[in-house]
């Protein structure tokens, strides 16, 4: 059975040491790039992998493409060669932070064509609290031979989305908090406010309990966005292309597939001071 979502705790148990199943920790900590590393040595599920979101899961940085703009094709393709991925290997991504980070690796595997590939629903929480264990131990997997395909994804740029404004047809979507949505507070990015028109649904309001909502309640709140129009019109964002790729992950769980990420985000969209900026809590 192939995951393309979700996998559960029992189910990454019960396939956790298959030749075929790779486990990847993308645990990260937007304000100490060290952590989630740190985090990997003191204890990680058996036999799984580090992604490093800066490093591993970005590309380089120019000052116009944003803090965590997309990696090079090639270069993502023998990184995963390295972490032991075939093309008909089952990809386990988890982190500490109810999937923000492990819908990036998701994102960008379904980017190379990927589709086997899934995030851990509660991710390292709920993995402790069912199994209690860990490993400080560094995986020894062959490397892969992993071939990128065709992109499973659609992606936007800022000409996109700068074209797409005020067009009732193309909406927005901003995974921020909205207290940084709205202007009020931004503790990462130089300039505050959001993209005029985008509505905003925080990714965590995705979660309960830590883990995704239920699919008919995930499907139900994003019809409400929608508002009648197609999945594949929605673009989403969030600072840096991270964090949007949760709200792209939920929609799939809700069976809602097709919407599209503009991956510089927030952090790309300001660089250039002739695009527009809105604040308040209205889109």
């Amino acid at each position: 059975m192939s995951h393309t979502t979700l996998v559960t705790v029992a189910d990454l148990r019960a396939h956790l040491f298959d030749h075929d199943w790779v486990v990847v920790d993308c645990r990260h900590d937007l304000m100490n790039f060290a952590a989630g590393w740190e985090a990997f040595g003191a204890g990680h599920i058996p036999g799984a992998t580090f992604a490093h979101v800066e490093e591993d899961l970005s590309g380089a940085k120019t000052g116009t493409n944003g803090r965590h703009p997309l990696p090079k094709r090639d270069a993502l393709e023998a990184i995963f060669r390295e972490w032991g991925v075939r093309n008909g290997s089952q990809i386990v991504a988890y982190d500490a932070q109810g999937g923000q980070f492990a819908a990036r690796l998701w994102w960008l595997a379904r980017w190379l064509g990927h589709e086997r590939v899934a995030v851990l629903d509660g991710g390292w929480p709920a993995w402790l609290a069912a199994t209690q264990w860990s490993s400080v131990e560094e995986p020894d997997r062959p490397i892969g031979d992993f071939v990128a395909g065709d992109s499973l994804v659609a992606v936007a740029d800022a000409a996109q989305v700068l074209a797409s404004l005020g067009r009732a047809e193309a909406p927005l979507l901003d995974a921020r908090a909205a207290e940084r949505y709205r202007g009020e507070q931004e503790p990462i990015d130089p300039v505050a406010g959001h993209i005029p028109g985008a509505a905003n649904r925080f990714w965590q309001s995705n979660l309960a309990d830590g883990k995704f909502k239920p699919v008919g309640q995930l499907h139900a709140e994003f019809e409400t966005l929608l508002a009648g129009r197609a999945p594949a019109q929605l673009t989403h964002y969030c600072g840096s292309g991270v964090s949007a790729a949760h709200n792209a992950l939920a929609m799939e769980i809700a069976g809602l597939p097709g919407s599209k990420l503009y991956a510089g985000s927030w952090s790309e969209w300001i660089v250039d001071k002739g695009r527009p900026v809105a604040l308040g809590a209205n889109p």
